[in-house]
């Protein structure tokens, strides 16, 4: 157990003081009704009573409280990690009273925290099973319906197989960001770190999804121009991703002709803190503190429209902090939103900074 018992004779001992209290009063009464007074005989008795009375019951009160207080450990030593103490029980009730509080709140926080993870398990497993059957069916639907006999129209055909495929690539989106978020969470995904420019990190992912912005008529710009370097210490694939990531997602809830806004700004002597602010349609504040859970969808139907695995905002807190850096969100219905996340700075921008 968490709380050693310590020995403690009081009971015991009191208990004997009584008793050799009584005794000297009842053998001083019968030596003296018989006319066999001696003092000192009289006392050596009593001690003797004392002593023998302190040493019976001190054993029997250990052994009674510990065969039944063992029998109670017996019972819920399979939820305690530590193995029961071979040391007797003591009649020392104040520890052992703590001891079983303490044991009692530790087992309440354990069987919260099952709880709590039960149902995560049980959204998680409903959750992919829902992610999942979608685009299955869908692929199903339409070879079915190519097996059945469409696939002799050539244009049917093509059209079916294109859906057919899209249906697949969203199947294999959904597994590979699943096992990337496995990854994460188990501590099995090396990072590669080293030294880059986040800004021109952030001017490539830019690029990428510039076609993707122009679709919605939005518009992806740095807050100001940075005309040098910010060099940080991360790895570089991950953090391209997260840019990704929350850039898709400005892009994907944005309003037509909006702006995607990103900054680097410096937070503290060696770390940048990078701000990807949008003027969307924002968050409900209800929604954010479950926003990074996987599949998390604010709005379930306008999400699977857009596409994307619904693990994008989750992956994005997991590799922030398997840097060791923190994710911060800010939103505002009809005004927009706002993800930041901090970086460390490289070796190199700290040397150039100090000099």
């Amino acid at each position: 157990m968490a709380v050693r018992s310590k020995k403690s004779y009081r009971f015991a001992f009191r208990s004997a003081l009584y008793i050799g209290a009584i005794s000297f009063f009842v053998l001083g009464g019968l030596l003296w009704y018989f006319n066999m007074f001696d003092g000192l005989l009289l006392g050596i008795a009593s001690l003797l009573i004392f002593t023998l009375s302190f040493v019976t019951l001190q054993l029997r009160i250990e052994r009674f409280i510990y065969r039944r207080i063992k029998k109670i450990y017996d019972d819920v030593e399979l939820l305690e990690s530590t193995p029961l103490s071979t040391n007797p029980v003591t009649t020392d009730m104040r520890t052992l009273t703590a001891e079983i509080e303490k044991f009692a709140k530790d087992k309440k926080i354990e069987i919260d925290t099952l709880k709590i993870r039960e149902e995560y398990r049980r959204d998680f497993l409903g959750n992919v099973s829902h992610e999942l059957k979608t685009p299955l069916f869908t692929a199903q639907g339409y070879l079915e319906t190519l097996l059945d006999g469409a696939i002799e129209d050539k244009n049917i055909r093509r059209k079916y197989i294109s859906r057919a495929n899209k249906a697949v690539e969203r199947l294999i989106y959904i597994v590979r960001d699943l096992d990337l978020i496995t990854k994460l969470e188990v501590g099995d995904l090396r990072l590669e770190k080293e030294d880059f420019n986040i800004i021109e990190l952030i001017q490539n992912v830019f690029d990428l999804l510039e076609m993707k912005a122009h679709k919605k008529k939005i518009v992806l710009t740095f807050d100001m121009a940075y005309p040098n370097p910010i060099m940080v210490y991360a790895d570089k694939e991950k953090i391209q991703q997260v840019l990704t990531n929350l850039l898709v997602n400005s892009i994907k809830y944005g309003n037509e002709n909006g702006t995607t806004e990103v900054s680097v700004e410096n937070l503290v002597k060696n770390k940048v803190i990078v701000r990807v602010t949008d003027n969307g349609e924002g968050i409900p504040a209800n929604h954010l503190p479950r926003l990074f859970e996987r599949f998390y969808r604010v709005d379930p139907s306008g999400s699977r429209k857009e596409g994307g695995s619904g693990l994008g905002l989750s992956i994005v807190k997991h590799v922030i902090e398997a840097h060791g850096e923190k994710i911060y969100v800010e939103s505002s219905e009809d005004v927009g939103s706002e993800f930041s996340f901090t970086l460390e700075k490289s070796k190199l921008e700290n040397t150039k900074s100090k000099k």
